[in-house]
């Protein structure tokens, strides 16, 4: 092997939306690497969905806390979020996840109501983070369980008085703009064909209400229009949310110095195109001439979607024991080319 060829494999995984954190992906599959000889540097990742609130934390320092608020459908429930202290010239910043209040994880199956469910518990926690001296709220805004613009979340902060100087930085997961959030991800909502009528119509009349009209704008559909009704009534920035998870973690850098990247997701399919963490993953390390892999849960992308991402391979594994199995077989791909330099 010539003298100085990076041999460290960089594990940057998703979370498996509902069954695995990013760490526990990143664990199980560093096992298979591990036993086969593969050094391997741990770096789960987010894309502003489930997960971004550990990772960041991780990342940037700070403490979770809890907050009384109300799930999507009203009851009382207790969510996390993190408070990271300011100094001299950098803001308090608190991460707040809105799968935590307003996920439709929170939620039984057969209790969802895809036009009752709120963002309401999501614009609480935000004050509650305001409370704690939370200058500027990082919001996460994958896993919603609602598709109501975000109305909730506005009713809840304006009742309070508004946002009382804070600002708000939304992490998007997606570029869907406002009006096709109820057709995109409501009938993961629950949502029936007549339902999503219902809840698009709704959608375009709360954008004539608000200050600004959230239409035609990317990003604004994230979590069921949230991001765009944050963006309308309060001037949120919106931004990419891997690109900015990435950034924080020094991502570039722990690349640069790996012989390969493992991203992955629970399931790879033409959404992975726009905007989500693999994507993302697989643009830097092409840019940067170091070859990509990934593991998903499922694989829903045909060969054409996988050239767009110029992934050399993509492996699917859902337990623990499958991601470990597929760690041992990128281990062998990686070691043959190894061998070959």
């Amino acid at each position: 092997m010539t003298v100085g060829v990076p041999t460290t494999v960089l594990l940057a995984p998703d979370s498996f939306k509902g069954t695995l954190s990013a760490g526990e992906v990143a664990a199980a599959i560093g096992k298979g690497l591990e036993s086969l000889g593969a050094p391997v540097d741990y770096c789960p990742v987010a894309d502003g969905g489930e997960g971004t609130l550990d990772v960041l934390l991780s990342a940037l320092g700070g403490e979770r806390r809890t907050a009384a608020v109300t799930d999507p459908i009203g009851r009382p429930i207790e969510a996390s979020f993190g408070f990271i202290a300011g100094g001299r010239r950098a803001p308090a910043i608190a991460v707040v996840e809105t799968a935590a209040a307003s996920g439709l994880g929170l939620v039984e199956a057969s209790e969802r109501d895809p036009i009752a469910a709120s963002s309401a518990g999501t614009g609480e926690l935000f004050l509650a983070a305001m409370q704690e001296g939370a200058e500027l709220v990082l919001v996460g805004v994958g896993g919603s369980a609602s598709t109501d613009g975000g109305s909730g979340a506005i009713r809840a902060i304006r009742g309070e008085g508004g946002l009382g100087g804070a600002r708000l930085s939304v992490l998007c997961d997606v570029r869907t703009p406002f009006e096709d959030a109820a057709r995109v991800f409501a009938p993961q909502k629950g949502a029936d064909q007549h339902q999503v009528r219902q809840l698009t119509s709704r959608l375009h009349a709360r954008a004539r209400r608000l200050e600004h009209d959230p239409r035609g704008i990317p990003m604004t559909g994230a979590a069921g229009g949230l991001a765009g009704g944050l963006w309308a009534a309060f001037g949120a920035q919106l931004v990419p949310g891997a690109a900015y998870v990435l950034d924080e973690i020094g991502f570039d850098a722990r690349m640069r110095a790996a012989r390969a990247v493992l991203t992955g997701e629970g399931r790879l399919d033409t959404q992975s195109l726009q905007g989500k963490l693999v994507s993302e993953v697989a643009t830097r390390a092409r840019q940067a001439g170091v070859p990509s892999y990934a593991v998903v849960g499922s694989r829903q992308l045909d060969a054409f979607g996988i050239r767009i991402l110029d992934l050399q391979g993509v492996l699917e594994a859902g337990t623990p024991a499958e991601l470990t199995e597929a760690g041992r077989e990128l281990a062998r791909v990686i070691g043959l080319g190894l061998g070959q330099q």
